[in-house]
Formats: C-alpha cells, sequence, structure tokens
C-alpha cells in the first residue's frame, strides 16, 4: 500500500478498466463495474484492492488473501477464495505492473523555475519544465518538454535532455545527451572522466584526456549514487529500457544494447559491449575489451575474464558457464567434506 505521505494515488478503477489496461480477461462470474482503490500484497490486500499471483509458491497466500481481486494465470484460478474477483493473465507480474502504474503515475512535472535555480546563457527550456531549488543548468543545455530538475542538480553546458526526464536531486549530467522518459535517481554522475592513464614510474601516472561523451537511450532507470563515465574518444552508450540499480559503475567507451538490467554493486570496465537484454547480477565485475552477447547472464559476484557468447549464463571467478560452475562448487565441497574442516 503506497504511504499516503509521500504519494499520490489515481483511482479508483473498475474492474473493466483495470482489465484493459492489464491485457488480462476477467472471470466469467466477476464483476465488470466492481470498484478497485488501490494495489496490494496478497498478504495486505484489502476488499477494495487488487493483488496477484507471481509465483505458484506464494498459493498459500492466495487462500488467505482478503483482497477484492487478484490477477493470475487461468490454472491457478480455483485456488483463489471463493468471492475474490479474478483477472486471467498468462503473465500476471506484468498484468500487475501496468495496473499499479495506472495507481501510480510516474511523477509530472509541477511547471516553474525556484529562484534560486541559475540558468545559464543561451540554456534552452521546453514547455512545463520544473527547476528545483538551487539548481544548476548550464549555458547551450536543452532541455525538452516537462523536463524535471531536482534540487542542487547540475545539467552542465550543452547537455541535452530529451521530454520528460527527470533529474534526480543532486545528480549531476555533463557531457551527454539522454533521451526521453529517462530517470536518474538521487547523487546519479552521468559523464565524469573515466579510469584512464599510463603508468609513468618513478614519476608517477599520466591522464589520458577523456574527450568524448555519453549518450543515454530512453525510458532508461539509472539508480542512486550510480555512475556512467564519459568516453576516451567517441561515446559511452547506454541503450534503450535500461534498468541500472543503485551503485553501478559504467566505464568509459561501454556500448550496451537495450533493456539491460545490472543489479546494485555491479561494475563493467571500459570499452565492453554489452548486447541487447543482458542480466548482470549484483556485485559482478567485467574486466575491460571484452563482448558480452545479447541474452547473457551474469551470477551475483561473478568474475567476468573472458567473453560471454549469447545467451550463455556464467558463474564464479573466473566466470564459467554455470552448470561447471555448480559442479566444481559441488566437487570442491565434497573434498571439504571428506577432509574435515581442521585440514581444509
Amino acid at each position: 500500500m503506497a504511504e499516503a505521505r509521500f504519494f499520490m494515488a489515481r483511482g479508483p478503477f473498475s474492474l473493466a478498466t483495470l482489465a484493459e489496461i492489464a491485457g488480462a480477461t476477467l472471470a466469467e462470474d466477476a464483476d465488470p463495474g466492481q470498484v478497485i482503490s488501490g494495489t496490494a500484497p496478497l498478504e495486505f490486500a484489502a476488499a477494495d484492492q487488487v493483488s496477484f499471483l507471481g509465483h505458484v509458491r506464494y498459493q498459500s497466500a492466495l487462500a488467505a488473501t482478503h483482497a477484492g481481486a487478484v490477477i493470475l494465470r487461468e490454472e491457478h484460478g480455483r485456488k483463489a477464495p471463493r468471492g475474490i474477483a479474478r483477472l486471467y493473465s498468462r503473465q500476471p507480474s506484468v498484468a500487475y505492473a501496468r495496473v499499479a502504474q495506472l495507481f501510480h503515475p510516474r511523477r509530472e512535472a509541477r511547471a516553474g523555475i525556484d529562484p534560486s535555480a541559475r540558468i545559464g546563457a543561451d540554456a534552452q527550456l521546453g514547455d512545463g519544465c520544473e527547476i528545483g531549488p538551487g539548481a544548476v543548468i548550464g549555458a547551450g543545455a536543452r532541455l525538452g518538454h516537462r523536463v524535471i530538475v531536482d534540487a542542487n542538480a547540475v545539467i552542465g553546458e550543452n547537455v541535452v535532455l530529451g521530454d520528460d526526464v527527470h533529474i534526480g536531486p543532486l545528480v549531476s549530467v555533463r557531457y551527454a545527451v539522454i533521451g526521453a522518459r529517462s530517470t536518474m535517481l538521487a547523487g546519479v554522475r552521468i559523464g565524469e572522466p573515466g579510469f584512464g592513464f599510463v603508468p609513468n614510474p618513478p614519476a608517477g601516472h599520466l591522464r589520458i584526456p577523456q574527450v568524448g561523451g555519453v549518450i543515454i537511450g530512453c525510458d532508461v532507470e539509472i539508480g542512486a549514487n550510480s555512475c556512467v563515465d564519459r568516453g576516451v574518444y567517441g561515446d559511452t552508450v547506454v541503450g534503450d529500457g535500461a534498468i541500472i540499480d543503485n551503485l553501478v559503475q559504467i566505464g568509459h567507451n561501454v556500448k550496451m544494447g537495450r533493456g539491460c538490467v545490472l543489479a546494485a554493486q555491479s561494475g563493467i570496465s571500459g570499452s565492453c559491449t554489452v548486447g541487447d537484454f543482458v542480466a548482470i547480477g549484483g556485485g559482478a565485475g567485467i574486466a575491460d575489451h571484452l563482448t558480452i552477447g545479447s541474452g547473457a547472464q551474469i551470477s551475483g559476484k561473478a568474475g567476468v575474464m573472458r567473453d560471454v557468447p549469447p545467451g550463455v549464463t556464467v558463474g564464479g571467478t573466473p566466470a564459467v558457464p554455470i552448470k561447471q560452475w555448480l559442479r566444481e562448487f559441488a566437487t570442491l565441497s565434497r573434498i571439504a567434506k571428506h577432509k574435515g574442516d581442521d585440514n581444509v
């Protein structure tokens, strides 16, 4: 349930409306006019709320729920308590996400510029932009329509932000172009110089100037305190629809395809090429100049030191195909058990 002090909610909506939005089918005994006021997990849902069954492991929660409606696969419909409206979907989690977005839509810009904000010369702001307290918009920057720049964020010179972009508090964006509807959460750093130097002992190290930029696609979300470095030459690229968790590092000149998902504390070293819809688990690291094929999956804490073919799942350090890693781990466990803890 949404915390009313912090989050506005829309609604109520009829079951017919929810079914249309979700792409779901109402059970024959459901009342299309039944009114639903919000969403909640099965365990906490009330009679005016909708929930969902995302996996059969939660059937016990379904049996005990007090929700007014539930989204689930048709073959699980008989497991729902009597009297609860059922919305059938082959992808209940996806359907529920669409319904949740209906009740809790993306924040809309409240047009206006706070008096403490600073707008540079020749900066262009589209209609309906919201510029928060202490925000800085650099000279020559171009903001699309309905862009939100929260408190104390910095948009560098000549940066381009597409329509409906949301820049969170204390974010800095430099040397970058960001596509429509993308979101940078609090503390994100876009376009800082990458880790580029030449060792030069005993005098020290020589920095390599980082003179490229960053291109971030549309519908991208980058989590709090994550960093995307600008290119050495050319651009670092994050493809459309990427979801990047908190505390993620993307090095200079990485080329990332569409729909990638990166969990917290993962990192991609410089000049890697990452295909479409790659999933990288929390704490995983990828060495520089590697190619990760489309659809590949990198398990949490993995250390990737060689290319990963498309569609392959790897784990361990150095990362190997997941079945191999599990066999190796099981073998080591048996050896350790055979020798005894004192001898390991």
